[in-house]
């Protein structure tokens, strides 16, 4: 029996204090209402709503603490298509880190050999062609890594502006690129 003193109530002196036809199911679980309350044998339980109903089956209340009928016990064993989400997860997150990496290395590439031609005293215009072609595989890994999700586009799209600016820049610098400064007119 527990006392008025006892924190918690055990499920034998619940069913201990009930009423002989009716007894509480083996598998309730105890939930306090409030945390001061304390328990005693002296007040009896009840099911909420009488005893002839049937809508309280699973729920017993007893002076500021519920008993509700526990969940069913956890095996411990995740489905399959969770264990298989989880594996394709973690091949995704691999082989996603390992397209923005070439990414990133072709980009910086890209932005290091600008800087060199940019720093360059005797630069001339034809070792842009070889930056071009680093630019032009930057694009592609650019466009990989957004072909199969693991970058948005228009973050693509930005990261390919940026390369074009930067080399835009520096041919505007040299004066191997004149930008037009009047726009030509349509013809009316």
């Amino acid at each position: 029996m527990a006392t008025a003193t006892s924190p918690l109530l055990s499920l034998s002196s619940l069913s201990a204090s009930l009423p002989s036809p009716v007894r509480a199911p083996a598998s309730l679980s105890l939930r306090a209402l409030a945390p001061q309350a304390r328990l005693s044998t002296s007040y009896a339980a009840f099911p909420i709503g009488g005893f002839g109903n049937s809508a309280s089956t699973g729920r017993w209340r007893r002076r500021g603490l519920e008993v509700v009928c526990a969940e069913p016990p956890k095996t411990g064993r995740q489905p399959d298509s969770v264990k298989k989400r989880e594996r394709q997860n973690d091949v995704h997150r691999i082989r996603n880190h390992a397209r923005k990496a070439e990414m990133r290395t072709r980009m910086k590439k890209v932005f290091r050999a600008l800087e060199k031609l940019r720093k360059k005293a005797d630069a001339q215009p034809e070792e842009i062609i070889e930056i071009e072609k680093m630019i032009s595989e930057a694009y592609k890994a650019i466009d990989k890594t957004v072909k199969v999700g693991a970058m948005h586009r228009n973050t693509g799209d930005h990261r390919k502006s940026r390369l074009a600016r930067r080399k835009k820049a520096i041919e505007i610098l040299r004066g191997w690129y004149v930008p037009n400064a009047e726009p030509a007119a349509t013809a009316a």
